[in-house]
């Protein structure tokens, strides 16, 4: 066990090059692309599609329900990704998760493309729609996660908001690219040829950019802060057990270093990282899913109208993503987190207003400035500060976890129950109402939570 003390004696600074920098950003940036393209290319599908051609012997309102809980059971293969693959990460380091979690979500978008309707099968197909989403769902429950630690520990202290936003960027690149292909489809076939082949290319095409990322991550080396970590040595961190040795083993600084880490009780940086999750997960779900069936099918609006609305909202995500980052650097994380949750709730009904009156343009402007404000916006700032709130050594898992469980409780479980509320009562306002819930939880984590900005990342132990 001394060899370990000797070594963690001995690490030195981890030195990364400009080149390096841009191939794990743009690695960052393709793999997230490719988590939004495959759940954007599912979710739109499970709006439009799927309740034909999967569930086509039950009512409209029904099949959209069981559609939307398929969508859902993906969120609960991501949780136990993400803790599978999180302590990997965290165990062995940032890039050998991402080579396997890319290579999971791409081959099983792909297979989606290829499965037998129940026309063809019968109640095999759903059940084989549903196997597939839990694999899908099992590799992105750390890609997120795994492409923002990355970025996040490669970026420069004083850049970190800008350079992490990019894999806000990569979610919103992805969510275009599937909402174009989408809206392009809509546009050029007709129902029957729709519903007999055409939903089948989107999935099918994403095979090309998931042997684009495969390809790009093999090069890809390991985070600097991992490599600077205390406690890792040789690329492996030691166990709890190790670490306590070492500390026994090690006199002054380094080891009040090690035990800081070890020992601090964990929960506090939990809770406000899955709060802070909530209004941007949440309101992502009633955006960008349950809101494209709910305009399809109950407003008198045409088919490609939503899909449209969301290519337009995540073209201005363009600009929207990367100028709250660089604020986030200049004026720090809690004042955009708070000003922009509370916009949200500002916003909310007015928007849901818009949306409701059936009017294009109205329908057009609701859903780009929801999307622009409660969704892209919070990601943006998301991506860094989640990661500073955690300490290196739980860095993946505790992200990870947090996203995933506030993915299940906002984003998997909204458009179920919202598609539920709103066949209840009739009516749009439960989906505003869920909107404005939703960002008040975010305002009050933001609150409570300490400033990040320029935290030291290679410490071991949370923020608070």
């Amino acid at each position: 066990m001394k060899d370990s003390a000797v070594a963690a004696e001995q690490k030195g600074p981890a030195h990364r090059t400009t080149g390096d920098l841009t191939r794990a950003a743009v690695s960052g940036w393709l793999g997230t692309a490719m988590e939004f393209m495959d759940f954007q290319l599912y979710s739109l599908a499970a709006a439009i599609v799927f309740n034909k051609i999967f569930f086509p012997d039950v009512s409209p309102a029904i099949g959209l329900i069981a559609a939307m809980a398929t969508y859902g059971v993906g969120y609960v293969a991501r949780l136990a990704g993400a803790v599978y693959f999180g302590r990997m990460g965290d165990r062995i380091g940032r890039k050998r998760v991402l080579y396997l979690t890319v290579l999971m979500m791409g081959a099983s978008t792909t297979l989606i493309g290829a499965l037998p309707t129940y026309a063809t099968i019968g109640i095999l197909a759903p059940i084989l729609l549903v196997a597939l989403r839990l694999v899908q769902g099992f590799g992105a429950g750390a890609e997120i996660a795994g492409a923002t630690v990355l970025l996040v520990e490669y970026a420069p202290a004083r850049r970190r908001g800008l350079v992490a936003s990019l894999v806000s960027l990569g979610t919103n690149s992805g969510t275009l690219a599937a909402s174009g292909l989408w809206a392009i489809l809509l546009a050029v076939l007709t129902e029957e040829q729709l519903l007999s082949w055409g939903w089948r290319l989107p999935f099918l095409l994403s095979f090309g950019l998931m042997f684009f990322a495969v390809w790009l991550r093999r090069g890809l080396k390991e985070s600097p802060v991992f490599e600077e970590r205390p406690d890792v040595v040789d690329g492996v961190a030691l166990a709890r057990d190790e670490v306590e040795s070492v500390i026994a083993d090690t006199d002054g600084k380094r080891g009040d270093v090690l035990a800081a880490g070890i020992r601090q009780r964990k929960g506090k940086a939990f809770f406000l990282a899955l709060g802070l999750r909530f209004g941007q997960a949440g309101n992502s779900g009633l955006i960008q899913t349950f809101l494209v069936g709910y305009i399809a099918t109950e407003l008198a609006v045409g088919r490609s109208v939503p899909t449209d609305a969301i290519v337009y909202g995540s073209l201005l995500g363009f600009a929207t993503v990367p100028v709250v980052g660089l604020l986030g650097d200049r004026f720090g994380r809690r004042v955009l987190y708070l000003a922009l949750s509370l916009l949200t709730v500002v916003i909310a009904f007015p928007v849901m207003f818009l949306i409701s009156s059936g009017s294009t343009p109205a329908v057009m402007i609701g859903m780009v400035l929801g999307l622009n404000v409660g969704v892209l916006g919070l990601f943006s700032l998301e991506s860094v500060t989640m990661a500073e709130l955690f300490g290196s050594r739980t860095r993946f898992t505790q992200l990870a976890l947090a996203k995933e469980i506030g993915g299940i409780l906002a984003t998997a479980i909204g458009p179920v129950l919202a598609a539920t509320l709103t066949a209840l009562t009739g009516s749009w306002w439960p989906i505003a109402a869920m909107l404005v819930i939703y960002s008040l939880i975010t305002a009050a984590s933001a609150f409570l939570a300490p400033e990040t900005r320029g935290r030291d990342l290679v410490r071991l132990e949370d923020a608070i």
